[in-house]
């Protein structure tokens, strides 16, 4: 039984086999011919239902490989520092989301970046004492690998000077020892862990409204990168019925041990909620000059970045969770990192082969490989290791990477180009709330290499490393499908293939850059289901 028909369209499948149709016959949420309108519409049943697109362009729904949904729901309800110019304006916001929210246990916030500030010094709780008094408050950096707390905060966290630095983080301190407030890498958690839990339900809560934004900027799944709590808040908005995305769950080197007690495999569950890999972190990030480099950064010779995972820990980790039947997704930023993390995913990929292991039964990532050792450049497609990669990442950073890494290594940054060179499957993302989680902006990143103001122009930064568009949406599509294990039936449009598709106002293929950027989402569909919008 034919259930709905889309005709008098201009389809973009992604199917090389059948690249362009105008209409599709869908089933039970599934694709069951795409082709011309007299073939398709001759399906129709008494009861299908028939939208014209009247001429409407559709595309495969979108894919965000790496984002994290409980940390950018429950930014959405928090003080918005994203990139503000200075510390004089993001401790002006949020003087008054504090006045604003006195009900609130702790004032919360994301999206600063101190190096974006005069002087480039890190925040401090004198700072934040004066506008938020006894109340904590804490709030996390753009990169997601510092954090800012005032001294109410670190009161509750029972951070003081005889705090010792955690494995793999560090809290900044003042000449006399005292910690000042802002925090690097794992040091973050002893406030995170303080801070007051919602309950899965009170999450899910949040979640919907973000779940909701998503679908109207044109995603209809992602990888989620966050805690077992997400996982909690996920399964409550299917239990109500709300969960209209398909999402990929991560396991945290944390519970590692306790997945692999109960049995978890890589894509356990089904299409709509199902696990993916194990994630450790290798390194840092370049906000807080903590990403793992070969060479020291530019003017701090002492400065190489920082481990967060060991190596022989990670070959640990990554070997035992291989042998259950998890793959690997690593985050690595610095050549460094990502140098030994392709040691490592080397050395498993031997166990694998003497267990009769094809790749394919373990996808192993790297999470950003924002820079890479000129040396290294093939090894991911050599290993089939997918390079998970954020194009928004490389024009939010361009100036950062020149000022810390020089122009002649940032040749070697945010290259996507150099990966589909070389063959490596890459899968796109946002890394959400890191950057915004509009999925045409980092479409717009990979072909253009412009930030949305046009900045560095008129080439873009490094133009050479330019996609086309089609280089792209396979990266927003195929790529992170194939993450997945779904890529036979998820990431285009033919036969056999969910019906997860966006309606939108004009053909990429036929855009310039600019115009690209603010495509309009006219409808979104997944499962066969009008998830946002809506066609005639």
């Amino acid at each position: 039984m034919i259930d709905t028909i889309l005709y008098n369209g201009n389809i973009i499948t992604l199917d090389t086999a059948n690249p362009r149709v105008t209409a599709l016959a869908i089933s039970f949420g599934r694709i069951v011919a795409a082709g011309s309108d007299d073939d398709v519409l001759n399906l129709a049943r008494p009861s299908t239902v028939k939208h014209n697109l009247n001429g409407k362009v559709v595309i495969p729904g979108l894919i965000d490989a790496h984002l994290h949904f409980e940390w950018l729901s429950r930014s959405l309800s928090a003080v918005d520092l994203y990139e503000v110019p200075s510390k004089a304006e993001a401790l002006d916001r949020i003087a008054k989301f504090a006045e604003a929210h006195p009900d609130h246990e702790w004032i919360l916030g994301r999206g600063w970046a101190q190096d974006l500030w005069e002087g480039g010094q890190f925040p401090t709780a004198a700072d934040l004492d004066p506008i938020t008094g006894n109340r904590p408050a804490y709030f996390s950096a753009k990169s997601g690998h510092s954090g800012w707390v005032n001294s109410a905060g670190m009161r509750l966290a029972g951070i003081n000077a005889d705090t010792p630095d955690p494995e793999g983080g560090q809290l900044l301190r003042d000449e006399n020892g005292n910690p000042t407030g802002a925090l690097l890498e794992t040091a973050m958690e002893l406030v995170v862990n303080a801070l007051p839990e919602l309950t899965s339900e009170q999450l899910a809560d949040q979640m919907k409204i973000a779940h909701d934004r998503m679908l109207s900027v044109g995603l209809t799944g992602f990888h989620d990168y966050d805690d077992p709590s997400s996982f909690m808040g996920e399964q409550v908005l299917r239990e109500r019925g709300d969960l209209g995305m398909r999402i990929v769950k991560q396991v945290k080197q944390e519970w590692l041990d306790h997945a692999l007690e109960v049995g978890l495999r890589w894509n356990f569950g089904d299409d709509w909620i199902r696990i993916g890999g194990l994630k450790i972190f290798a390194d840092g990030a370049l906000g807080p000059r903590t990403a793992y480099m070969f060479e020291p950064y530019a003017g701090e010779p002492d400065n190489y970045g920082m481990t967060v995972v060991d190596k022989e820990e990670m070959v640990e980790l990554v070997s035992k969770a291989s042998a259950a039947g998890l793959p690997s997704t690593i985050h690595a930023i610095g050549d460094r990192a990502v140098h030994d993390v392709l040691n490592i995913y080397e050395f498993v990929r031997k166990e694998e082969a003497a267990r009769g292991e094809a790749p394919e039964t373990r996808r192993h990532r790297i999470e950003h490989v924002q820079i890479i050792h000129p040396d290294d450049k093939g090894r991911l497609a050599d290993l089939k290791v997918i390079a998970s990669m954020q194009p928004i990442h490389a024009t939010s950073d361009w100036e950062r990477s020149e000022r810390f890494w020089g122009s002649e290594r940032s040749k070697w940054a945010y290259n996507a180009r150099l990966q589909i060179d070389m063959g490596a499957v890459v899968a796109f993302g946002s890394d959400a709330p890191v950057e915004p989680f509009r999925p045409f902006e980092g479409l717009y990143s990979a072909v253009a290499r412009r930030q949305p103001n046009g900045t560095p122009s008129p080439e873009g930064w490094l133009p050479e490393l330019k996609l086309t568009v089609d280089e792209a949406l396979r990266g927003y599509t195929l790529g992170p499908a194939y993450a997945a294990g779904m890529e036979d039936r998820l990431g285009k449009l033919a036969y056999g293939y969910y019906a997860d598709l966006l309606v939108i106002d004009r053909d990429p293929y036929e855009t310039q850059d600019e115009e690209l950027l603010h495509t309009g989402i006219i409808a979104t569909m997944v499962d066969g289901v009008w998830r946002y919008g809506g066609v005639d």
